[in-house]
């Protein structure tokens, strides 16, 4: 197996923990064909200055968190800014108190890129962005090198970046954050720690109010509860202007605003996923990809879900047509629905070989020993409907510990023995089964560079 020793530790250690792995994650890809297929697909018209809202629906453990993880990843590889945050009492699309700015810091928080994965990435976009203004000024204007004490070189590249900036002077919020720029590119050329500082600070919402900001930058506004969602517009332009693809928003856990008790507050956060749904759907917003993973009851719960919301239902109704074999993944809303056994068969594959090359040594749990430990681990009362795939995985890597570290462990306590023959043949033998990609578009066999199958899609875009 070809995995790199960062990709191995990432998947080993977030699965043992229940969650889903920021590295490696195609490693580990099973029966996801067709939502990849659909997510690639969504990435390159956002590249061409569309903007698109999804919503994966699904129960608890059906893999909403990664093909969020997915979406991440596959983001990475196409050079697009990502970023999530999950939703809680405290963090909300609207709400008073900070509640909405809570998570606005959140996304600022965890905005990342391929080069810094783990979040908290703003400051490099910035200085990458202002490196590459300077040698392209450089080399447009004869410069030796970059030279800060050189006067007519800093004005050059202060008038390029003004120029590039100034160009989101239309949006709302987009004057004060050019002028933030602008502070930032000071501060960096002088060196000037406080001001690259204060910037970065208006930038991720930390400031208080409206004085100290006008005090320490010279604008009249901050990002606050009531505007932030402008200012996420506003940046989604700004790294698509300064050379990325877009902008991803993935948020999670959305039943927390389902849970929403206050009718009225519950329906100023219903509105927002409107605004932003209509602004895709417009065409005002460009290099925008907008993600929510919630519950069933989140969307379809007329009394408290989306579907109260009358105008969102008319835009995030099923297709009365799709089926379990005939989907249509295109519209708004994705429904996923848990691994199927042969599925998690072929997933718990993938985990053993990648905990023996990651640790070193030689495997010899059989296919047979995989099998008893999914009709195991299901056969206890509840389990099918309580037991979601997190666990199974979880569990199975707490057993692969024990055996590596613990030669004379009985292995029947993890595999079972007298596997039922009827239970076992439930489960597919093979992995070609499994992986088979069932209603692939028409076009596929004709193009070739399409992906048809979750090891093509995810080898485009594996790390070189």
């Amino acid at each position: 197996m070809k995995i790199k020793k960062r990709d191995s530790s990432a998947v080993i250690d977030s699965l043992s923990s229940g969650v889903v792995p920021r590295r490696g994650i195609h490693h580990i890809m099973v029966g996801r064909a067709e939502e990849a297929n659909q997510i690639l697909s969504d990435l390159e018209n956002v590249k061409e200055g569309a903007s698109i809202v999804k919503f994966f629906i699904g129960d608890f453990g059906s893999g909403k968190s990664f093909i969020q993880g997915l979406i991440q990843q596959v983001g990475f590889q196409q050079k697009f800014v990502v970023t999530s945050a999950d939703f809680s009492p405290e963090k909300r699309l609207y709400g008073r108190n900070g509640m909405a700015l809570n998570l606005y810091s959140e996304l600022m928080s965890n905005l990342a890129t391929s080069t810094s994965p783990e979040g908290n990435a703003l400051s490099v976009i910035l200085e990458k962005w202002i490196n590459t203004i300077q040698m392209e000024v450089v080399q447009e204007r004869g410069y030796d090198g970059i030279d800060f004490s050189n006067r007519a070189f800093v004005r050059e590249v202060e008038e390029k970046i003004t120029k590039l900036v100034s160009e989101m002077d239309e949006l709302t919020g987009g004057f004060d954050f050019a002028k933030i720029i602008s502070v930032y590119y000071k501060g960096y050329v002088e060196d000037n720690q406080e001001d690259r500082r204060n910037a970065l600070r208006w930038l991720r919402g930390e400031y208080p109010n409206k004085t100290e900001a006008k005090k320490d930058l010279s604008v009249s506004d901050i990002i606050d509860d009531s505007n932030y969602y402008s200012y996420l517009k506003v940046l989604s332009q700004f790294v698509k202007e300064i050379g990325y693809s877009g902008l991803i928003l993935n948020f999670d856990e959305a039943i927390n605003l389902y849970k929403i008790n206050h009718a009225q507050a519950r329906e100023k956060n219903y509105e927002t996923i409107l605004n932003m749904f209509n602004d895709a759907l417009q065409g005002s917003l460009e290099g925008l990809y907008i993600t929510f993973s919630g519950t069933k009851e989140f969307l379809t719960d007329e009394r408290k879900g989306l579907y109260s919301y009358g105008a969102l239902k008319r835009r995030l109704e099923v297709n009365k047509y799709e089926t379990e074999q005939f989907r249509d993944l295109s519209q708004p809303v994705i429904q996923l629905s848990p691994l199927k056994h042969e599925e998690i068969l072929v997933l718990l594959q993938k985990i053993n070989e990648i905990h023996a090359h990651h640790f070193n040594y030689v495997s010899d749990v059989t296919e047979e020993d995989l099998k008893g430990f999914i009709i195991k681990e299901f056969s206890v009362p509840g389990a099918e409907k309580f037991t979601t795939v997190g666990h199974i995985v979880k569990r199975f890597i707490d057993g692969l510990n024990i055996m590596n570290q613990n030669p004379d462990f009985d292995r029947n306590e993890i595999f079972g023995q007298n596997v039922d023959s009827k239970d076992n043949k439930s489960i597919s033998n093979t992995r070609e089964q499994v992986e088979e990609t069932k209603h692939e578009p028409a076009d596929l066999e004709e193009n070739q560079d399409t992906p048809s199958s979750n090891d093509d899609i995810m080898n485009r875009f594996s790390q070189s």
